[in-house]
């Protein structure tokens, strides 16, 4: 990944690229196998980094940051379209994230697959009008609190500028203040405020980390993209779960008509 909001030297996996050329010859075979056994185990998919099938960011093979790589043209809608004529409608959400051009949502478009919102990017630049911003949502997304790559909604809410290097003590206080007013709140509870906004949205789908109905910070972070180490090590205990918690979550999910929809899948 080149250098972005998570990360100011990009992302270095150390993964090998797939060789396009020896896949398209077989007829993407191996692409509708992998796909099938996912559909065989999930009811939906989300392709990470989807923008890497209309261009990835190759690295050369000796660097130890990401920030020195190129963009390279990938297989586009031919690798979806085989996909689909061995396996029929496919029950995809694409992972438009990150380094997002014209091109890659052209390709989403035309394979007709819901992209990703991220209520905390929403708030950032309020001048630049974010489509990430509760009235510029579109009803065939799927909107997120935040995903496995953010910080929860109270440790996004609360940190400061040395927790996270990518916004400053200015820049925070600005998202801060924009929230407040966009979001008619004094801040408090954040984590439902956020999960009513996603919620009272037009997407079709809303996912919600546990952490963020849990209400937990920083400790119980997902994922820190870049760091190699720590990461996906999260658990919690059904006694977290409380009474209340219950209560409320199930009073947002009836008032704007969720319940039973966890299976309908988007799109």
């Amino acid at each position: 990944v080149p250098p972005d909001y998570f990360s100011a030297t990009g992302q270095l996996w150390g993964n090998p690229l797939y060789d396009w050329d020896a896949l398209r010859s077989s007829g993407y075979a191996w692409w509708v196998r992998r796909m099938r056994a996912s559909f065989a185990l999930f009811d939906v998919v989300r392709l990470d980094h989807f923008r890497g099938f209309e261009a990835f960011w190759e690295v050369p093979a000796a660097d130890t940051v990401a920030a020195h790589g190129h963009w390279v043209t990938g297989p586009g809608s031919e690798l979806f379209t085989a996909i689909a004529s061995a396996l029929g409608p496919l029950p995809i959400v694409a992972e438009n994230l990150g380094v997002i051009t014209p091109a890659v949502e052209a390709l989403r478009a035309a394979c007709g697959f819901p992209g990703m919102s991220v209520l905390q990017f929403a708030f950032a630049d309020e001048a630049k009008g974010s489509e990430y911003l509760p009235h510029n949502l579109q009803s065939d997304g799927v909107v997120y609190t935040g995903t496995h790559d953010n910080d929860t909604v109270v440790g996004w809410w609360t940190s400061d500028a040395a927790a996270d290097p990518a916004r400053s003590e200015a820049a925070i206080r600005r998202e801060r203040d924009f929230a407040r007013r966009y979001l008619h709140t004094d801040g408090q509870e954040m984590h439902w405020t956020l999960m009513r906004t996603a919620l009272a949205s037009v997407a079709d789908t809303v996912l919600i980390p546990l952490q963020d109905v849990l209400g937990l910070g920083s400790e119980a972070r997902m994922n820190r993209p870049g760091q190699a180490q720590g990461n996906w090590a999260f658990r919690f205990t059904w006694d977290q779960i409380t009474p209340d918690t219950r209560r409320r979550l199930l009073a947002l999910v009836t008032l704007y008509g969720r319940r039973g929809s966890a299976a309908r899948a988007p799109g």
